[in-house]
């Protein structure tokens, strides 16, 4: 009997160990030191800067890349290097400047070495830099900008309000803890 009781004390014991682990990692993970990520060297970044944040300037900011991104980012997802991705953009230029040109005449275009200030987007920092990057400068270029990589090609526009409940949230941590939470119940 003693034995048993030996038996049952230590899987107890252990059920504790686990799950005191488990939440260490979870805070380990919630609070711990922010992580700095790179983008490949071999990508192409995509930034489109406001003329200003008034709301008219940022409406037009994100009317200019929802229409650039359907009209250059088809042309660009053939590419399977990073060759061919800067030779479709070169050879797109002229189609850029058109689009550019339905909504203003006062814009540039830069496709090359650009700087990118650093930024953080959704908990993620990303370093500061000269990058490979087609960036187009409404304006004074004085508000605030969209960027994405275009190659390899990342560049997804936010979801639209309406299409929130369609969007399913997993967490591995709650996962991982209701795996053990059945293992030993």
């Amino acid at each position: 009997m003693n034995n048993s009781f030996n038996i049952i004390l230590g899987e107890i014991i252990m059920k504790k160990i686990v799950i005191i682990a488990i939440i260490a990692l979870v805070l380990i993970n919630a609070f711990g030191k922010e992580e700095s990520y790179t983008i490949p060297t071999n990508s192409i970044r995509f930034r489109v800067i406001a003329n200003s944040n008034s709301l008219k300037d940022q409406e037009l900011k994100m009317a200019v890349v929802k229409d650039l991104e359907q009209s250059i980012i088809p042309n660009i997802e053939m590419a399977s290097t990073l060759a061919e991705s800067k030779d479709l953009i070169n050879n797109n230029i002229p189609l850029i400047n058109n689009t550019l040109a339905k909504y203003t005449d006062n814009y540039n275009v830069s496709f090359g070495k650009n700087y990118f200030p650093i930024k953080e987007y959704k908990g993620v920092t990303y370093d500061e830099g000269e990058y490979e990057s087609l960036v187009v400068t409404l304006g004074q270029g004085s508000g605030e900008n969209f960027w994405c990589v275009l190659f390899p090609p990342l560049c997804l526009l936010e979801a639209e309000e309406t299409n929130k409940n369609e969007v399913e949230y997993k967490s591995l941590v709650k996962e991982v803890i209701d795996k053990v939470k059945s293992n030993f119940s």
